[in-house]
C-alpha cells in the first residue's frame, strides 16, 4: 500500500518550515502596520476635524443682513 503524502514528509522538513513562516508572518504584520499608519496620517491630514463655525446669534444676523447701500452704488 502506498503512504499518504503526509507521512512522506520528512521531519527535517518541518523543522525548517517555521523560519520562512516567521519571517512572512512578521514582514506582512509590518506591511499591515504601515498601511494602518499610512491611513492615520491621510486621515489626520484630509479628514481631520476642523474648527466649528461660528454659529451664535450674532454671526448669523451678520451673514443674514443685508449688503450696506454704499457698497451697492459703487457698483458701475
Amino acid at each position: 500500500m502506498s503512504s499518504s503524502p503526509v507521512s512522506s514528509m520528512s521531519a527535517e522538513t518541518f523543522g525548517t518550515s517555521p523560519q520562512p513562516l516567521r519571517r512572512l508572518s512578521l514582514e506582512l504584520l509590518a506591511i499591515i502596520a504601515l498601511k494602518i499608519a499610512a491611513l492615520t496620517l491621510i486621515w489626520w491630514v484630509v479628514f481631520a476635524p476642523q474648527p466649528k463655525p461660528d454659529t451664535s446669534a450674532e454671526a448669523i444676523a451678520r451673514r443674514l443682513a443685508p449688503a450696506p447701500q454704499a457698497a451697492a452704488e459703487t457698483r458701475p
